[in-house]
C-alpha cells in the first residue's frame, strides 16, 4: 500500500518499538518526515537510523508523553527542524505493570501510571501538538486505542478504562478540531504480535501456548495481528484518500469483537 505523504511531517509517540516502530517506518516509506518520541532514546534512535539508512528522514527525541513541557519541547524541535507538524500519532502506551488482578487488588500506583500514560498522555501530547497543526492549517491525529476500549476485559481495569477513554476523547477531539481542518480518528488493535507478546503467544518450541490457543479461538482469523497490519490502518487514516474520515474508530482485530466463535 502506497500513499503520497510527501511534505508531511509526523510525530509518532512510543515509536521506538512494536506498533509505533511499524507506524513510523511505514510513514517514512511513504515519504513523510518522521520524529520518533520515546522514553527510550537509544531505541528511538535505532529506529530513526534504520529509516535514514533506507533513504527516509527521521529524528529521535526523548520524551515522556505525560509531561507537557517535554512534549512541547519535542514539538518545538520538530517545527524548528522541518518547519511544521502535520501528523500526530498518539501511540505510546503501557499495559499491566504489576500483574493481572481484580480491581480490589489493583495497586494504586499502577492504576495512576497506566492512566497517566495511556489516557493523559494523549491529552498532553495533543495539547502540545495542536497549535502547530492549526498553524499548518490542518492535519491528522490518530490515537491508538484497543479492543479493550470497546469491550470489557477482566483483570486489566486501568488499561480498559484508559483505552475506553481514548475512544471518546477521539470523538470529542474530532468535533472540536474538524472545523479547523484537523481530522481525528482512532485505531483499536486486537491481539498483536510484538517482541513483548511473543512470549505470551509462543512457547519455547515455537508452538502456541495453551493460553494463546484459548485466546485465538475467539478470533475468526485464528492468529494475532502483525504490527505492520496495524500500521497500514494508520497509514490509511493519514492518507489524502481519507479526507472525509473524522471521529471514526477503526477496529483491527481479526474479527474478535464481531462476536464469539462457538460451535453451538
Amino acid at each position: 500500500m502506497k500513499v503520497d505523504l510527501e511534505n508531511q511531517v509526523a510525530l509518532v509517540t512510543g515509536g521506538a518499538n512494536g506498533i509505533g516502530q511499524a507506524i513510523a517506518t511505514l510513514l517514512a516509506t511513504n515519504a513523510a518526515r518522521v520524529a520518533i518520541v520515546d522514553i527510550d532514546l537509544d531505541a528511538a534512535e535505532k529506529t530513526a537510523a534504520g529509516i535514514r539508512e533506507s533513504g527516509g528522514e527521521a529524528l529521535s527525541i526523548k520524551g515522556d508523553v505525560s509531561r507537557f513541557g517535554q512534549m512541547e519541547r519535542a514539538v518545538d524541535r520538530i517545527v524548528k527542524e522541518w518547519g511544521k507538524l502535520s501528523i500526530l500519532i498518539n501511540n505510546a502506551g503501557i499495559n499491566t505493570l504489576g500483574g493481572r488482578v481484580p480491581i480490589h487488588e489493583f495497586q494504586e500506583e499502577d492504576w495512576n501510571r497506566i492512566l497517566e500514560v495511556d489516557l493523559t498522555g494523549v491529552y498532553v501530547t495533543s495539547k502540545a501538538a495542536v497549535p502547530a497543526l492549526i498553524r499548518n492549517r490542518g492535519g491528522r491525529i490518530v490515537n491508538i486505542s484497543s479492543v479493550a476500549g470497546l469491550v470489557p476485559l477482566r483483570l486489566q481495569s486501568a488499561f480498559v478504562a484508559a483505552k475506553a477513554g481514548v475512544v471518546n476523547l477521539t470523538r470529542s477531539m474530532a468535533l472540536e478540531l474538524g472545523p479547523q481542518g484537523i481530522l481525528v480518528n482512532a485505531v483499536a488493535p486486537g491481539s498483536t504480535l510484538t517482541r513483548g507478546t511473543k512470549r505470551l503467544f509462543y512457547g519455547a518450541d515455537g508452538v502456541y501456548t495453551e493460553n494463546a490457543a484459548s485466546l485465538l479461538a475467539h478470533i475468526p482469523l485464528g492468529r494475532p495481528a502483525e504490527t505492520r497490519e496495524i500500521a497500514y490502518s494508520v497509514l490509511f487514516l493519514v492518507s489524502p484518500e481519507a479526507s472525509y474520515v473524522n471521529g471514526a474508530v477503526l477496529t483491527v482485530d481479526g474479527g474478535w469483537t464481531a462476536g464469539y466463535m462457538r460451535d453451538w
